[in-house]
């Protein structure tokens, strides 16, 4: 009897030094490391279900040079972010076409460490890979950190995955 494939969880963001559709180092890091040390050539073994979160604005304006005038330009700029999240999807999906693992990818809104934490309840992963930008302690009390909420709140087992010294930008807290 052939047995499911294991099921991990990679929640994913775009870079917020290149912006969409590019994926954050801490991302492909935390893609790369999955592929490297989990999945090896094992590919059948497994399916990887990727997750982006995207952030609204508290004020519903993320760009400020933009005019809205009418309802529809605010749909344009929901269908515009939408187009975006999938773009950065996309560059995980064809990867993982590329090296034959199956995948499944969505997008979802909010808070990124609670609706992380809400579709491992709901998708029920066995493993919970994040990137990590691996903060100091003072930026973490500013900035804060979804990784360690994922640590003590996911109902799975979590792998923080840091990113590697030699890819830290000059602000650490740039990914």
């Amino acid at each position: 009897m052939e047995s499911e494939p294991t099921r991990v969880l990679l929640a994913v963001s775009e870079s917020t030094i290149r912006g969409y559709p590019h994926a954050s180092i801490s991302s492909r890091g935390a893609f790369e490391w999955t592929i490297q040390k989990i999945v090896r050539s094992n590919t059948s073994g497994f399916r990887l279900h990727f997750l982006h979160v995207q952030v609204p604005d508290e004020d519903g304006f993320d760009d400020m040079d933009s005019i809205y005038a009418s309802p529809e330009d605010f749909k344009s700029v929901e269908r515009r972010d939408r187009i975006r999240g999938l773009h950065l999807l996309e560059y995980f999906v064809n990867r993982c076409h590329e090296i034959g693992v199956a995948c499944k990818a969505w997008i979802k809104k909010g808070d990124p460490k609670e609706v992380i934490c809400r579709e491992v309840q709901r998708v029920q992963p066995d493993l919970l890979v994040v990137g990590s930008r691996g903060l100091g302690p003072f930026q973490r009390v500013f900035v804060g950190t979804v990784s360690e909420f994922c640590v003590k709140h996911a109902e799975c087992p979590v792998i923080t995955i840091k990113r590697r010294a030699d890819e830290t930008p000059q602000d650490p807290v740039d990914d």
